[in-house]
């Protein structure tokens, strides 16, 4: 078995806590920099001072042992009463000789450059500054050990507080990303508890602005599986209620056909009974596809070109030529809608094929007015006002030798109700004294 996942949580946790503590890091190294750098300069401007006090009174010592001096003599400055004061100076004539030197002063202590200003040698920080009036170099020292030293004390102050901190805010770092993440936990148990009979949407109040577009998204999910799913079931159970007559008819049909050595009525009343199988199964394929919905487009669809199109299709038939009739405007623009152009033209060769099988040889007419509407209408005896009410459901039968409108005016009520649209049923057609119309309304391009 392959190892385990790291889980999402403690990706972000190792993550915070690698981040957190490199810029930690660079922050001690950025506090050991400012921190040297201060040292440095307050010791630089207590040595400047220093050596501006002491220049009168090494001079003063001077002047007052001037006798003493010789060319191999250096002479040696009292010792200061407290010890903790000592200063490490000398006064330099120009060409290098040592006139004066503060006591116990190493010989090396100076080993510099004479010149004004600082420098370093191996254990001394040196600052060297001339008499504005005489002719001589003052020296100041001051060893780098203690500076070192002060370095060390206020680094160790403030990073042994930081790292006693570092472990407290990986633990709470751990604990607030373990506490904002159970948020998905909660979503990827409610979506486990989800399957082929439970598809409702999730509820999950509170979600972040991120989660709350993915939580959206498998609400939508869901909701297309569903859909999917009340297809895939109406699909089973009208194909259960709409083909058992077909096919006991067939059966019966084509056994009484062998019982009687095929005659021919039996044949001819099976090949009809096949034919309103095949005639069903492709119905109720259309009302699968107009339930799903999925695969509509929302097109610019000239509906002159559309009702052309169907009446073209019913005009092979010469018993239907003389019957249909095709009306569009006279002048102006051709209508245009938003529509998927397939679906509608089930839509609209479904109520012609009704129009033509119930309006008992009486016209037929396809319309399309400069409103953009699809019209289909009959001058048959039309449907009354009870019947009118349930044209639009499935299965419906008026009477055993009338079965309805059924699957067909389902799928057109179906396919107008994907596309936003409306349908009007009436009976009889505005200015008629009988017959049957159905008006269907897109939305304008």
């Amino acid at each position: 078995m392959p190892p385990p996942r790291e889980t999402l949580a403690g990706r972000l946790i190792r993550t915070l806590i690698l981040w957190v503590g490199g810029v930690w890091l660079l922050c001690v190294v950025g506090v050991v920099w400012y921190v040297d750098g201060e040292i440095n300069y307050n010791f630089d401007n207590e040595l400047v001072e220093v050596s501006h006090r002491m220049f009168d009174l090494a001079l003063d010592e001077l002047d007052r042992r001037q006798g003493e001096a010789t060319s191999e003599r250096i002479l040696i400055a009292p010792a200061p009463t407290f010890a903790d004061a000592a200063v490490m100076f000398q006064v330099v004539a120009p060409g290098g000789r040592v006139l004066l030197r503060s006591t116990e002063t190493p010989g090396d202590t100076f080993d510099v450059p004479l010149s004004t200003g600082f420098a370093n040698d191996a254990a001394w920080r040196v600052y060297t500054v001339r008499h504005p009036k005489r002719d001589l170099y003052l020296q100041v020292g001051d060893p780098l050990d203690r500076r070192r030293e002060t370095l060390n004390r206020t680094l160790f102050g403030l990073i042994i507080p930081l790292g006693a901190v570092l472990p407290l805010l990986a633990w709470m770092l751990r604990k607030i990303a373990r506490e904002e993440l159970q948020v998905l936990q909660t979503m990827a148990t409610e979506i486990g508890q989800r399957s082929g009979t439970d598809l409702r949407p999730l509820a999950l109040p509170g979600l972040p602005r991120e989660l709350q577009t993915v939580g959206d998204h498998v609400n939508r999910l869901l909701d297309r599986l569903a859909q999917a799913l009340d297809v895939e079931r109406a699909l089973a159970a009208n194909a259960a209620h709409e083909l058992r007559t077909p096919l006991a008819a067939a059966r019966l049909r084509l056994q009484t056909a062998l019982d009687h050595d095929l005659r021919r009525d039996d044949v001819v009343a099976a090949l009809g009974a096949l034919r309103t199988l095949s005639h069903r199964t492709e119905k109720l394929l259309q009302l699968s596809r107009a339930e799903s919905g999925a695969s509509f487009t929302r097109e610019r669809i000239d509906l002159m070109q559309l009702a052309a199109t169907v009446a073209q299709d019913f005009w092979q038939d010469p018993a239907v030529i003389d019957r249909l009739g095709l009306k569009v405007p006279d002048s102006g623009d051709a209508p245009v809608a938003l529509g998927d152009f397939d679906a509608l033209a089930i839509a609209l060769r479904n109520l012609v094929e009704n129009a033509l099988h119930y309006a008992q040889g009486a016209a037929v007419e396809i319309e399309v007015d400069a409103d953009g509407r699809l019209i289909v209408r009959d001058f048959g005896p039309g449907v009354t006002e009870g019947e009118l009410r349930t044209l639009q459901l499935r299965h419906v039968r008026h009477s055993a030798e009338r079965a309805g409108y059924g699957l067909g005016m389902s799928i057109v009520a179906t396919i107008v109700q994907k596309h936003d649209a409306q349908l009007e049923l009436l009976s009889p057609p505005p200015g008629a004294a009988h017959g049957f119309e159905a008006r269907i309304t897109l939305m304008r391009a």
